[in-house]
């Protein structure tokens, strides 16, 4: 390995007490690829066992914990205990690997797909669509059916638990549900669950709870919990950086393993309301300082931009669109051959990448999203 990026592959111990080998993890990757009733096809197994070799942790791609929370077809299950067997698939796919295997948690609220959700039925926190392509305009959730959201997310991470995960992320990110709760534009209620900041935050922390709860409850080994959030939103009203600081610094309270912003390049630099000639990666690390881990990412496709990443003193290195690319990219560095690492996606190359073919058609139908597809 050449010396420049050994930092990269220093292990790092977690709240929990487990200990990641090195700081490379695998995002989560939606496929798209899961059978109609959220079972996992052969097909996104291989897609996800090529891209986990090497790393430190691989966070899946999300499983709606509750029928009705697919914002996009092919998505896998966790809302069941009939799921899991699958899910215990998934995770000796990924640990066989020789690594840690994590999954994703979500719901996607008013972002849910309404002709994936029991009659159609898209709920969020108030009726309010969202301008930014939301399907349909949702019904408000009845107080009494967030409670059990809630109770649904804890028993989501006990099925990963019984099925050999190593931990659970719970995704606050994406404009799904709990980003909706926390948003000004998505939360208009007026009881406990909107209004302020603390209140509009009170329905995520809740989320914690409950799955921390499980993790006391059920696991008989450490387990690892993280939560991941998207720093702020186009809308007006809507979150801002600030926000997004200061949801950092009460995430940072909660004893998390990880906070794991997502961004989609790494060098995005804020809206409004921060300091603009800083990254938001820089400011968020700032407000966390070293309370919890910081893992980061977006547009990372050379062991050089890793590095820069990392130099921004955050404490772990994210990679997705780089790993679909080049499947051999974190074994490339450790073998001195990041020269060697491809950086441009080809069209010829979907079967030697194993790219099942719902992404492979997503990739080239949304031009620009990966390097070469333009």
């Amino acid at each position: 390995m050449n010396p420049l990026y050994a930092p990269l592959f220093e292990p790092l111990a977690l709240r929990s007490g487990i200990t990641l080998d090195n700081r490379i993890v695998v995002a989560p990757m939606t496929h798209y690829s899961s059978r109609p009733d959220g079972t996992l096809t052969d097909e996104e197994l291989h897609f996800i066992a090529r891209r986990s070799r090497g790393a430190g942790m691989v966070i899946t791609a999300c499983a709606y914990i509750a029928p009705g929370g697919q914002d996009a077809a092919g998505e896998p299950a966790a809302d069941r205990d009939e799921t899991i067997p699958e899910l215990t698939r998934w995770a000796r796919v990924i640990q066989a690997q020789g690594t840690l295997a994590v999954l994703q948690l979500h719901h996607g609220g008013r972002n849910a797909d309404p002709g994936l959700a029991p009659n159609g039925d898209v709920v969020g926190p108030s009726a309010i669509k969202d301008e930014a392509g939301g399907f349909v305009l949702p019904r408000e959730l009845a107080p009494h059916e967030i409670e059990e959201l809630i109770r649904q997310f804890g028993e989501a991470a006990r099925r990963a638990i019984i099925a050999g995960f190593d931990g659970v992320e719970i995704h606050g990110a994406f404009a799904l549900l709990l980003q909706q709760f926390y948003s000004p534009h998505a939360n208009r209620r007026r009881d406990r669950w909107g209004g302020s900041v603390e209140r509009r935050l009170a329905f995520p922390l809740a989320v914690i709870d409950e799955v921390k709860n499980a993790v006391a409850g059920h696991a008989d080994r450490p387990f690892i919990v993280g939560y991941r959030f998207t720093p702020e939103e186009a809308t007006t009203p809507g979150l801002t950086m600030a926000d997004a600081l200061h949801l950092a610094d009460v995430l940072a309270k909660q004893e998390l393993d990880y906070i794991h912003v997502l961004t989609n390049d790494y060098r995005s630099r804020p809206r409004r309301e921060a300091d603009a000639t800083r990254t938001r990666l820089e400011l968020i690390k700032e407000a966390v300082g070293s309370r919890t881990p910081v893992i980061g990412g977006g547009s990372i496709y050379t062991a050089d931009q890793a590095l820069e990443a990392y130099d921004t003193g955050i404490d772990l290195i994210s990679l997705a669109r780089g790993l679909v690319i080049d499947p051999d990219w974190i074994e490339k560095v450790k073998q001195g051959r990041e020269a060697d690492i491809e950086t441009i996606l080809r069209a010829d190359a979907q079967q030697r990448l194993a790219i099942p073919d719902p992404l492979w058609r997503m990739i080239w139908g949304d031009p620009g999203w990966f390097p070469g597809t333009s």
